[in-house]
């Protein structure tokens, strides 16, 4: 970071510790940043001599002029007028309410972001800014804020991997606060094609998209993207949906996506005045192979549909999907036969923000319809295996991603070699496995552990917890065949 995104990010954040004590959590108080930096924002665009985005009484120069309760007041109707605009000015003010309660407050905020010509930093100190006010946030377990966030060098490294270039679409159909997103944008916008001026507006404008069902998150990606210079003011890239509802008709080239863990989940409809309805457990969707309530599995079937020919994916998804019998085997075997899936990353745990989560990457191209299995071979990387990781103490740093990237990204993976940590197994010996397995292990661990080296004991917990589960998902599913 640079000393002004790092004075700009202190003043900002340290503004947070007042609204803390005030009662105001930190992702409120990111959501009403965001919220007033957009008005700051259109302001500045004005004076530019642009059109502004917004209806004349919601503009900043009205709301600046006020303190007090009638500041309160006209904040509270600004936030509902706005959310009843289309475009990005609805996705970023959907469901918006001032949740700064004392009027005081409102105006120190108010103040802060005012005292600041925010347009004038570029694209990139305000992005970073924005960005690092995110992470924070996702740092504050009491927020819950942690589970829409991927570990940076995750994301880094899936990015350096699938390698997408400019003229590419880029989609992530569980975009969370949009971090694929850019991380994309930053390697594509280095490449010698973006510096075609065409080529470069087509990328920033039409090249990226992503879909959140939570309205608090889609707000924040769709604000994090525009800080960032991606799409344009009168439309967004994000949308607030639930992509696993239908297919969307559009299909993208690159893919790169963590979608939301857990075993189950309920669909929720949106009815016309915004509020969800819970209909059923599964998605009855005609291009879906098979029919489950497991949400990774369906995020799989989505992104085989939406995945352009000669499109690349790669997926952070639990082990479960690995594993799990009865519809999970007909998707993997699916996935293997017309798809060439090629690689699959084991992450360590205790990476991710939510505790215990045992994870992976799984690297897959599209390809056209033929009578032989496309994937010749699957190559497995075991970063988990004797591996320590902590949020805090030791985070995973890209450093510790080097040696994966390095070995994957080769585009003609007949030149790939095998290390200790980096296996290739054929289509044969995949097909061999019972249930078509591919929790692929090989390396043991280590018969002496040094207790400082283990994870946290809520971790600990956590993992026997998921562990659990799992077995209890087989033991269900040998139950269902007995019956």
């Amino acid at each position: 970071m640079s000393e002004t995104e790092n004075i700009l990010t202190a003043k900002v954040w340290n503004l947070a510790h007042v609204m803390n004590n005030a009662g105001v959590g930190s992702g409120d108080y990111v959501e009403q940043v965001t919220y007033l930096l957009f008005l700051k924002l259109d302001a500045e665009r004005e004076e530019d001599g642009l059109p502004s985005l917004l209806p004349e009484d919601c503009r900043w120069a009205r709301l600046a002029a006020l303190t007090g309760r009638e500041l309160a007041q006209h904040y509270a109707r600004t936030l509902e007028t706005l959310a009843a605009q289309p475009g990005l000015v609805g996705t970023i003010y959907t469901r918006a309410r001032n949740t700064i309660e004392e009027p005081a407050h409102l105006h120190r905020l108010v103040r802060m972001i005012g005292a600041e010509t925010w347009s004038g930093f570029g694209v990139d100190v305000k992005g970073a800014i924005y960005e690092s006010l995110l992470e924070r946030t996702a740092s504050d377990t009491k927020s819950g804020a942690g589970q829409y966030f991927t570990p940076r060098p995750v994301i880094q490294a899936c990015v350096e991997v699938v390698d997408p270039k400019p003229g590419q679409t880029v989609c992530d159909p569980a975009c969370g606060t949009a971090g694929f997103l850019l991380a994309a944008y930053e390697h594509m916008r280095h490449k010698p094609e973006a510096r075609d001026r065409e080529t470069g507006r087509r990328m920033r404008e039409e090249g990226f998209t992503g879909y959140d069902i939570v309205a608090g998150v889609a707000r924040l990606a769709a604000m994090n993207l525009y800080l960032h210079g991606l799409g344009r003011a009168d439309t967004t890239p994000i949308h607030r949906a639930d992509a696993l509802l239908a297919d969307p008709g559009k299909r993208w080239d690159v893919i790169l996506t963590n979608p939301p863990f857990g075993r189950r989940q309920s669909i929720q409809v949106f009815t016309g005045d915004g509020e969800a309805e819970t209909e059923r457990e599964d998605y009855q969707r005609p291009d879906f192979g098979v029919t489950t309530g497991n949400k990774q599995l369906n995020f799989v079937q989505h992104i085989m549909t939406v995945l352009a020919p000669g499109g690349v994916a790669a997926v952070v998804l639990p082990d479960n999907v690995l594993f799990e019998g009865g519809t999970g085997e007909r998707i993997r075997r699916r996935l293997l036969d017309e798809f060439e899936c090629h690689t699959l990353l084991r992450l360590p745990t205790g990476i991710f923000y939510r505790q215990g989560v045992k994870a992976n990457v799984l690297f897959f191209e599209a390809r056209p319809r033929r009578k032989e299995p496309w994937s010749e071979a699957l190559w497995v990387y075991d970063l988990r295996t004797n591996k320590r990781f902590t949020l805090k103490e030791r985070p995973l740093r890209y450093a510790d991603m080097e040696e994966f990237v390095g070995l994957a990204k080769l585009s003609d993976r007949t030149k790939r070699q095998e290390t200790e940590r980096f296996k290739r197994f054929t289509y044969a010996e995949l097909a061999a496995r019972e249930k078509l397995d591919l929790n692929l292990t090989w390396l043991r661990e280590d018969g002496t552990t040094d207790p400082a080296s283990l994870p946290p004991p809520a971790e600990i917990a956590a993992s026997i917890a998921d562990d659990l589960e799992a077995a209890l998902a087989r033991f269900r599913a040998v139950a269902a065949r007995l019956g």
